[in-house]
């Protein structure tokens, strides 16, 4: 990572990461592959081929949500972007898993109480959910804890998912793309669900899914402390079952035909591959071979007890011979596996699995190891231990392990920060650096915190996303993004500065570096593409990018923008400048002609209810929100006598604490704020000041918030109508036209969802066919000096800006407009932000002047914040009637 990215990110990482140096390597001796506990050089595994028994199908119901995404760099560059599943808060997260093909990353996530399946697309937006409660329900025979765990399958099985419940062994294959489910039954499965209950002291069985490689569509299933191995070849539909002469306690599959095998009792790791010769083959057995742990000093020849030590994970690809040779130390090109475990941050293996020879073992030690015995509550006041969860969380991506760490892991272990879910732990082998990232908290825990506690000791999983990032879920439902390696954190830095510039004091900027070299001519529509394919410069198609004369974006010249959705490439300013005034005259004439027309059209539509739905049910709660907080604003202001003066005329009530020395013995006639409750004499009066600028056209097809705004404004007239008695409101919208364009006039409130609908694409029509310019202050100006000519109980003014204050406009001159007049309670919610526009510009402002509203979910939030201060202010001004 180059010194200035490096800079950027230090200054840009959460306040409490910690990134510490990674201690020095130890060489901890060697893994041989000798000879078996019975003295034979190898134990030979027979193993059984048997087609699947396939029941169902079964048709399910699979539910589409939409995405609600916060995506962090919109804001300041951070390694992490968010967004949230519409959990219970009786639900838990069990398993996640991810998906990387054909460029599409889709995650899948299993929850249980009840079990349940979602699954997105990160890049779309819209998510979807399937409900397995009839498959697995709540409760069976007594306490029953499903844990199930999810296996994406890979092309020709694309949008298949296995299913695998580890207490029933019950596997189930789900076609998301048919909405078909059936269940696999294995030739050697023991479907014995045991009836347990709170007395029953025998530990109920447990089955294991093995899915290093489910990207070739084969997983491996065992029984803890059983002793065979079933391979499941679903695109086949058969079992491989190998009986092994030893009980299980893990598998790990670090290679296709090797598997590394750890023995329950005594912890004995062994090497299980598959045979070397064909005649070995023809007889369908596996080779099972007992791996030694010797520590340096006793030499090959001379064995000594080692503390067997069981891997969380252990990778199944190795690093290059350069990032090998970097990580030991010593030039090295050799077979290696990374895997990691309670007392070490990685290890490294040389020459394991492939070489017979001893495989040399490199460690990053722990100064402690971590704890694996874990207490917890229990009825009546009592404590009970409790074992290793079931998710190890760990994850091994090229030249680094990640894993997730408790809070308390993390030095100094007695300081605890608020509000943290656990610590992603990021082992980089290659800069010798140890990172801690913290992981915000959950919205909410589930109150089965016994059951929560045996799924994992944190509240987040963990989960590969691409070669670069892992991606977590927490038990509140929210998935996060985070790319932790420097070198593509070097390579996002790099693009973010590309497109918006530095962050600090400079106004950051789109960087600009297309120059056509051609003249303009006239403007028109274009040409419709029937294949809408991306056209980039000429002057052919309507709603190309960086071309002339045509509708579309980044262009010039042409008679109004049009967005096709295709990336945009945009001219410069200087060759938008140079076209002749004839021609702009034209663009600008042609472009009004179009307006008026698309205006005419949307009046005579029908009413699209299809449309209107997208709108309003994006803010329906919001709109719920909002309506409780005006049943309960305060009413209105009374003139009365205001008592306990220093000045007025004498109260009568107060000559004998005159005669005591009492100063405030006076009464004057006075607004006093009423209580709450008491009736409102004038209605409150408000102006909602909406951007409908060009940029917002422009700039939707990257960030949405043209349609964020839309949906702010569907908001507002939706939660106030039926209040015309407490408030009066309208809506004017600025843009480079000009100001006080009316959207929504005083005396034409909407009536219904028609009528609110043309309003919504009145907005979005006149984003479109708008000139460029910037008329925010001009416009702010204007309805602070109007809203007061018409007599009201309370005067708002509330403009909704993007925080990019364009074309000379000094954050100065705007906090001046928005306290020109004390009448009028004036604000700015800033909805989108280049960078940390938002911020900065909010720090610029007078306090509690200006909000920012990154989702439209946070509206009516800081409206009720506005009206509540504008109350409290309103009585700390007023003196009280009465002591």
């Amino acid at each position: 990572m180059t010194e200035v990215a490096e800079i950027e990110w230090r200054r840009r990482r959460p306040s409490n990461t910690s990134r510490l140096p990674l201690p020095e390597q130890t060489f901890m001796g060697y893994w041989t592959i000798g000879q078996s506990r019975n003295g034979m050089q190898k134990l030979l595994c027979p193993a059984e081929t048997h087609h699947i028994d396939v029941k169902g199908p079964a048709l399910l119901n699979i539910q589409e949500y939409p995405i609600e995404r916060h995506e962090g760099r919109s804001q300041t560059f951070t390694e992490e972007c968010a967004s949230k599943l519409p959990l219970d808060e009786i639900t838990l997260i069990c398993d996640i898993a991810t998906s990387h093909e054909n460029e599409e990353n889709t995650l899948y996530v299993v929850a249980c109480n009840p079990v349940s399946l979602y699954f997105m697309n990160m890049t779309g937006k819209s998510g979807y959910f399937v409900d397995l409660f009839d498959i697995f329900p709540r409760t069976v025979s007594g306490v029953w804890h499903p844990f199930v765990t999810v296996a994406p399958l890979r092309n020709p099985l694309k949008g298949q998912v296995i299913l695998h419940e580890q207490q029933s062994n019950v596997i189930l294959l789900l076609d998301t793309t048919s909405q078909v489910l059936h269940r696999l039954i294995l030739p050697s499965e023991e479907f014995t669900l045991k009836k347990t209950s709170w007395w029953n002291k025998e530990e109920a069985a447990t089955y294991k899914m093995c899915k290093e490689f489910v990207h070739k569509n084969w997983l491996v299933f065992y029984k803890e402390k059983g002793n065979t191995l079933a391979v499941l070849d679903v695109l086949e539909g058969r079992t491989h079952t190998t009986s092994l002469p030893i009980n299980l306690q893990t598998v790990f599959l670090v290679a296709e035909d090797k598997w590394l095998l750890v023995e329950s009792k005594t912890h004995q790791k062994y090497l299980l591959t598959k045979p070397a010769h064909i005649e070995s083959e023809d007889r369908g057995v596996c080779q099972l071979y007992v791996l030694k742990e010797e520590l340096p000093s006793t030499g090959f020849a001379v064995t000594q007890e080692t503390d067997f030590s069981i891997p969380h994970k252990i990778s199944s690809h190795q690093l290059s011979s350069e990032n090998l040779s970097s990580a030991v130390g010593q030039k090295i090109a050799s077979p290696n596996r990374i895997l990691s475990d309670e007392n070490s941050y990685a290890t490294v293996v040389v020459g394991f699995p492939d070489l017979m020879s001893p495989s040399e073992v490199y460690s990053w030690k722990r100064p402690t190891s971590l704890h694996k015995s874990r207490v917890t509550d229990t009825l009546y006041g009592g404590k009970k231990k409790i074992g290793t969860p079931k998710q190890s969380n760990c994850v091994t991506l090229l030249d680094t392990n990640h894993r997730i760490l408790p809070p308390g892991e993390i030095p100094p272990k007695d300081v605890i920060p608020p509000q943290i879910a656990g610590y992603i732990e990021v082992t980089d082998l290659q800069s010798k650096r140890l990172r801690h990232i913290p992981i915000p908290g959950s919205d909410f825990l589930s109150p089965y915190t016994t059951w929560l506690s045996t799924i994992l000791d944190t509240d987040a999983l963990l989960a590969e996303w691409g070669k670069g990032g892992v991606v977590t879920v927490d038990m509140g439902g929210r998935i996060r993004l985070w790319e932790t390696g420097l070198e593509h954190l070097q390579w996002s830095l790099m693009e973010r500065r590309n497109m918006i510039g530095r962050e600090g004091d400079r106004l950051m900027q789109i960087t600009i570096n297309r120059e056509s070299g051609e003249d303009v001519s006239s403007p028109k529509h274009g040409k419709e593409d029937p294949d809408n394919m991306p056209h980039v410069g000429g002057s052919t198609w309507a709603g190309g990018t960086g071309g002339r004369d045509t509708a579309g974006l980044g262009g010039k010249g042409g008679p109004y923008r049009l967005d096709a959705g295709h990336a945009v490439y945009q001219v410069s300013k200087a060759e938008k400048d140079a076209v002749p005034e004839v021609v702009k005259r034209a663009a600008r004439e042609m472009g009004q002609r179009a307006f008026q027309q698309r205006l005419k059209e949307i009046q005579m539509r029908e009413y699209d209810a299809a449309t209107y739905e997208r709108f309003s049910g994006a803010v329906r709660r919001q709109v719920y929100s909002l309506r409780i907080i005006l049943d309960n604003l305060a009413k209105g202001k009374e003139r009365q006598w205001l008592r306990h003066q220093a000045t007025g005329e004498l109260d009568d009530a107060k000559i004998i604490d005159g005669l005591t020395g009492e100063k405030a013995i006076y009464k004057r006639r006075g607004e006093l704020p009423p209580q709450l409750g008491s009736p409102q004499q004038k209605p409150k009066r408000l102006r909602l000041v909406a951007d409908v600028s060009g940029s917002m056209y422009r700039l939707n097809g990257v960030d949405g918030w043209l349609e964020r705004s839309m949906e702010a404004v569907c908001m507002l007239m939706e939660a106030f109508e039926n209040y015309e008695e407490k408030f009066k409101y309208d809506i004017a919208g600025h843009s480079g036209d000009g100001y006080n364009i009316a959207l929504v006039p005083i005396n034409k409130i909407p009536k219904d969802n028609k009528q609110r609908l043309e309003i919504l694409k009145t907005m979005h029509v006149h984003a479109q066919f708008c000139m460029s310019g910037d008329h925010t202050l001009e416009e702010t100006e204007h309805a602070v000096k109007e809203i007061v000519k018409e007599e009201a109980d309370e005067y708002f003014v509330i403009v909704l800006s993007d925080a990019n204050l364009r074309y000379g406009i000094h954050p100065a001159k705007f906090a001046q407009i928005l306290t020109s007049n004390p009448q009028v309670n004036a604000f700015a919610i800033f909805i989108r932000s280049l960078g940390d526009q938002a911020a900065s510009l909010q720090r610029t402002l007078p306090a509690g002047r200006s909000f920012v509203a990154m989702d439209t979910k946070d509206i009516p939030q800081i409206l009720q914040q506005i009206f509540t201060s504008t109350m409290l202010s309103s009585v700390k001004k007023c003196p009280l009637s009465s002591r």
